[in-house]
């Protein structure tokens, strides 16, 4: 499964460029770095510093002027992927972009039948936010895996990315779930890689180096 991180934040790419496939952004999260230069410069440095694909998404509700939007967005880097909503125009617009070969992220979804339509709309990814639908009592990982078997039905070449993740069981019941890809904050990665076991045993390892060495230096 790829990850992908979900930040617009260049330290925080770049500290986990190692593990990352791409990034996925949206305006809130663009609007938290844009300090001290502008949202183009912004989305530029990104792509330039992540090799995977890097979600930038429009803000205008008319189909027409979602393509417009896509269009410079996706001028922007070769590596843009446009991030519409999931909406009857965010539909028809992923559609016309599709057939112009820009790829697109269908986002706020919340059912597989929403997932099948943007599927069927030639969606690139469709993102499912299952960290949302889990906090009014849904089972957000429910509608990946019915997805997921609905892609497999038929074909589809549109990938899964499992959205709105708050913890590391969600990557985890993600990846069991059949999802192509989890859009992680940093928060949940770094926790993803901790394990008090993990910090116990080298903790172990180094006491244990440390008397070896004592003791070796004692014997001169």
């Amino acid at each position: 499964m790829k990850f992908f991180l979900d930040t617009a934040n260049l330290n925080e790419i770049e500290k986990y460029s190692h593990i990352i496939d791409g990034v996925t952004t949206n305006p809130s999260l663009l609007a938290k770095e844009m300090k001290s230069s502008s949202q183009n410069d912004l989305l530029k440095k990104i792509c330039d510093t992540v090799k995977g694909p890097v979600s930038l998404e429009v803000i205008s509700q008319n189909c027409d002027e979602m393509i417009k939007e896509a269009l410079e967005l996706s001028s922007i880097a070769d590596n843009v992927v446009v991030k519409v909503p999931m909406t009857p125009d965010g539909l028809k617009a992923t559609k016309k972009l599709s057939e112009m070969c820009v790829k697109t992220n269908v986002t706020l979804i919340f059912s597989s039948n929403q997932a099948l339509l943007a599927a069927k709309a030639g969606a690139t990814y469709v993102s499912i936010f299952v960290g949302r639908l889990d906090d009014i009592g849904y089972s957000g990982i429910n509608i990946v895996k019915e997805t997921a078997k609905i892609l497999e039905n038929y074909n589809f070449d549109s990938e899964i990315i499992t959205a709105s993740i708050r913890n590391p069981m969600h990557v985890l019941d993600a990846a069991l779930s059949g999802s192509h890809v989890a859009t992680v904050p940093p928060n949940v990665l770094t926790l993803m890689f901790n394990h008090n076991l993990t910090d116990a045993g080298l903790q172990k390892f180094m006491d244990d180096w440390r008397s070896v060495k004592n003791n070796s230096n004692n014997d001169l």
